[in-house]
């Protein structure tokens, strides 16, 4: 029997996962994908995916990690793969659920400052955008004026026209067990990522906890 690595909920960096577990909230990060990847140790795995997408560094680095695995894998969307969670289905041997989607869009960020912090931010967002149009070209073999296209207009796509386009190489068939076979940095709109700030005051109150239980500690040793 494969292993099975379960991708639900947001796409987050290791440093940022902790906040995420803190809150009782569906979070992985790349060591999540690695520690599984790590224990399969070339045994065949699918990896179910059902994700608004998060941090694009953090997605690249979980695609990386699938497609650079030794064994057999098979990654199948089984709700929705959007934005950086896309990506990761690009990373091999793929199958989505009749009724599940795929939504690529453009990069986005916070960014505050004057004009030109302003154009820069737009320049490193541009760039962005074409590093993850890559994956989908090498999956797709659309180009990358076609791909940008499309994340301009922040678009869905059915189970059916992803296979048809070459995000995903099948439709899930079900009576037949799937195996996997031989071979072989995005949010979506509204995918909860926490603010910077909030992540900022957690992290805050988090050391002022801390430095109490320090403090308390040195007053128990005197």
């Amino acid at each position: 029997m494969p292993r099975t690595i379960n991708i639900n909920g947001l796409i987050v960096t290791d440093d940022d996962k902790w906040y995420y577990d803190f809150l009782g909230l569906s979070a992985n990060a790349p060591k999540d994908i690695r520690a599984a990847l790590n224990d399969a140790n070339g045994d065949d795995i699918i990896v179910n995916l059902n994700s608004n997408g998060g941090d694009i560094f953090a997605g690249s680095q979980i695609y990386d990690l699938l497609a650079g695995y030794k064994g057999n894998l098979l990654i199948r969307v089984v709700g929705i793969a959007a934005s950086a969670a896309s990506v990761i289905a690009c990373a091999g041997k793929s199958e989505i659920a009749p009724t599940a989607m795929l939504m690529i869009h453009n990069v986005s960020s916070y960014t505050e400052g004057d004009y030109r912090k302003m154009a820069h931010s737009a320049e490193v967002l541009q760039n962005a955008n074409k590093s993850i149009a890559a994956a989908y070209c090498r999956k797709t073999g659309l180009s990358e004026k076609e791909l940008l296209a499309l994340m301009d207009k922040e678009t869905y796509i059915t189970a059916e026209e992803a296979v048809k386009q070459g995000f995903i190489d099948k439709i899930a068939e079900y009576g037949d067990e799937s195996e996997p076979k031989k071979g072989l940095a995005l949010a979506a709109s509204a995918t909860g990522l926490l603010p910077e700030k909030t992540i900022n005051r957690i992290r805050a109150e988090r050391a002022k906890t801390q430095a109490k239980l320090e403090l308390i500690k040195l007053k128990n040793l005197k």
